[in-house]
């Protein structure tokens, strides 16, 4: 029996042998090299075009995420055979078609090198078709760490001196495995490690507490704590359309006791003393959550860990005023550098003396400095640090 129009035939494994997943791949890649789009901005409105059933959505997300993703090593693999580089649609191919080789055991090799070549540009299926037999019949082999985990150098460099070789090895391994999706019992996405800031400063705070969360969006934080016991969270976020999705997050998982504003945490629209309890969620490189987005490793850049500490250091300075005497300080970024979590402490201890530092956190967390650091290994979640103080009460 022939296959539905738009697809092609089934390996036994049920993974498609046809063009559509492919082609729908391609046009992510296209979409996120040649025009800068998001990889997770785009790959939606692609998955809800045409016939692509709940396995073939599943197989084009993990072919376009992982082949992102493991850039640098698959084209290390394709250019070993190739005298010159082919136009990007044709290479985008070559890459797709590596990524399945190397990758995805449980798709045969024929499978996926005729379904590659086949939504290659006519006029460069020879070459694909070539190249990729090549790749699939050689060792894989790769002249460095960097190259084979397939990061930037300067990630690697940045990790290794700030965690330590076989902790940075472990961190970046860990963040090339395919991210998971868990749900809260409201029906909010979140990764886990997120749910646990907000399970860990709502835990520490007294029944009816103001809770200010000045770097809100998308909000996933700010209504996990506003189910404390009489908890009331202002959410803030700099720019107006990101404090709308948090408004929008909001009312999808009906918590009436968040109030979203639009404010700059650098000059917080909050009187000094206001809250029980801040959480300075700041803006960070997002070295911790490369597992969920692909296609960062390749947009941050080197001076991203100091400029953004930097403005961490501000937000810091502006935030800690806010607090109440008593009250509960919690800065936490999603990133491993040392320069945005031990760096900002150690600002934090120069020129806020008022604020002591709380417990560590135990396992899966770990001691970093005087705060706590959740490494993407531990438990198979994003990466994030955290560091909590109390406030020093007025005598």
């Amino acid at each position: 029996m022939s296959a539905p129009p738009g697809r092609g035939a089934r390996t036994a494994d049920g993974h498609g042998e046809g063009t559509a997943s492919r082609a729908a791949a391609l046009e992510v890649l296209a979409r996120v090299e040649s025009d800068g789009a998001y990889a997770n901005l785009v790959i939606g409105p692609v998955l809800q075009r045409g016939s692509l059933d709940e396995r073939d959505r599943a197989l084009v997300t993990d072919l376009a995420y992982g082949t992102i993703r493991n850039r640098r090593a698959l084209a290390h693999l394709v250019d070993r055979f190739l005298s010159d580089k082919p136009p990007p649609p044709a290479y985008r191919a070559l890459l797709l078609g590596a990524y399945q080789l190397t990758h995805r055991p449980d798709i045969p090799h024929y499978a996926a090198v005729s379904a590659t070549v086949s939504v290659a540009p006519k006029r460069f299926r020879g070459l694909v078709n070539a190249v990729l037999r090549r790749v699939a019949d050689a060792e894989p082999s790769y002249p460095d760490d960097a190259t084979r985990l397939s990061y930037p150098d300067w990630i690697l460099e940045a990790l290794r001196r700030d965690l330590g070789d076989d902790t940075a090895i472990a961190a970046l391994e860990s963040m090339n495995e395919p991210a998971e999706v868990h749900t809260r019992t409201d029906g909010y996405v979140q990764d886990p490690a997120s749910q646990m800031v907000a399970e860990v400063v709502a835990g520490l705070l007294p029944a009816d507490s103001r809770i200010v969360d000045l770097c809100a969006a998308p909000g996933g934080k700010a209504t996990a704590m506003s189910r404390a016991p009489g908890a009331w969270v202002a959410a803030a976020d700099v720019s107006a359309k990101r404090a709308g999705l948090v408004a929008g997050n909001v009312g999808a998982v009906s918590a009436p006791d968040v109030s979203v504003v639009v404010s700059d945490a650098t000059v917080p629209a909050f009187r000094p003393g206001a809250a029980d309890a801040v959480l300075l969620d700041a803006p960070c490189s997002g070295l911790g959550v490369l597992r969920r987005r692909p296609d960062a490793r390749w947009r941050i850049t080197a001076d991203a860990p100091d400029r953004l500490a930097t403005l961490q250091r501000q937000m810091v300075d502006a935030s800690v005023p806010l607090v109440a005497p008593g009250g509960l300080f919690a800065y936490s970024v999603c990133t491993l550098t040392a320069q945005e979590t031990i760096g900002v402490d150690e600002h934090i201890r120069s020129a806020h003396p008022q604020l002591e530092p709380l417990h560590s956190l135990g396992e899966p967390w770990r001691d970093w400095g005087r705060g706590s650091i959740l490494l993407p290994q531990a438990a198979g979640t994003d990466g994030m640090a955290l560091f909590l103080y109390r406030t020093a009460v007025n005598t």
